[in-house]
């Protein structure tokens, strides 16, 4: 199966700008024969966009979102935008689609809520973590902070996937300077192909956006960072880097570094073969023993009576 990334860099908040790439990029990608294409998380809206979020927001049933979707037709799509429910809920999603319909819209399911991020104030958490089946490949889908908490990866795992697909917005410096995002996420990103012996293709975003706090009207220069009484704003640079993994945790394709770029690769199932052949490290795993211990954790009443507050179990 060929595959295409696309590292983007959004324009805030300008929905049709973004739009109209995102689909010139699947016509392109199309064209060179790619089965499946990926865009980052958001890349229909750009990240900080604060309390201005439901202005951006898509229904499945939008013109917009049929846009994408016919332009889908021949090959499947992934592409980051906040969605908005039936029922007026707001979620960090990834629109799925495959040959001109709907799959799914994944939603995210671990909001981060500390520093520059604040999604947990305005998007819901999604609830489940479904699989795309696609070209005899099954496609479990992850956006950013999913990946940091290993339960969902797991989940993944325990339905058969084959591939990943991990679309993120990642910025330099969001989370301090004794913390290295980009080393982070290639660690991150080559451990969970190597461990459970699938490919993953991780497509980040780059560019330059302002986060500000709430006392501030607007971001007047991308190249300043201001700070007094009233207001601070600090520009954040997101550093691409988007990257294929194969099972063996061997990187097949990446992108460069800070500027808009595209990867194209071939996902081989006959590799997929040979890894879980000569390292099968999930052949013993048994998601039933994993299910009846969170049973007894959780649910045991000797434990609770040990632990009243069974966060206690958790930090012990």
């Amino acid at each position: 199966m060929k595959v295409a990334a696309y590292q983007t860099a959004p324009t805030l908040l300008d929905l049709q700008t973004n739009i109209e790439e995102v689909i010139e990029k699947i016509h392109y990608g199309k064209e060179k024969g790619a089965q499946l294409i990926i865009f980052p998380e958001l890349a229909l809206t750009g990240y900080f966009v604060g309390h201005r979020y439901h202005e951006v927001a898509l229904r499945l049933d939008s013109r917009e979102i049929k846009k994408l979707v016919a332009a889908s037709k021949g090959t499947a799509i992934v592409v980051g935008f906040i969605e908005e429910s039936m029922s007026i809920n707001f979620y960090n999603s990834a629109l799925v689609a495959v040959d001109g319909e709907i799959a799914f819209a994944y939603r995210k399911l671990n909001l981060p809520n500390y520093g520059v991020f604040e999604e947990r104030k305005f998007f819901s958490s999604g609830k489940h973590i479904p699989v795309l089946k696609l070209h005899n490949f099954s496609i479990a889908i992850f956006i950013c902070n999913d990946l940091w908490h290993p339960s969902l990866p797991y989940l993944g795992v325990t339905q058969k996937a084959d591939i990943f697909i991990t679309i993120f917005n990642s910025s330099q410096g969001s989370m301090g300077t004794e913390f290295s995002n980009i080393e982070t996420w290639q660690i991150i990103n080559s451990f969970y192909a190597r461990i459970f012996g699938i490919y993953n293709i991780c497509v980040n975003r780059v560019g330059e956006e302002c986060y500000q706090n709430r006392r501030s009207n607007s971001c007047r220069d991308f190249s300043s960072q201001v700070s007094d009484d009233k207001f601070a704003e600090t520009t954040y640079r997101f550093w691409g880097g988007s990257e294929i993994i194969n099972p063996f945790g061997q990187h097949i394709a990446q992108a460069e570094l800070y500027k808009p770029d595209e990867i194209f690769t071939e996902i081989s199932l006959d590799l997929l073969r040979k890894k879980r052949i000569l390292l099968p490290y999930l052949r013993n795993d048994d998601p039933y023993f994993t299910h009846r211990e969170l049973q007894r954790i959780l649910y045991d009443e000797r434990l609770n009576t040990i632990y009243p507050d069974k966060t206690d179990i958790i930090k012990n």
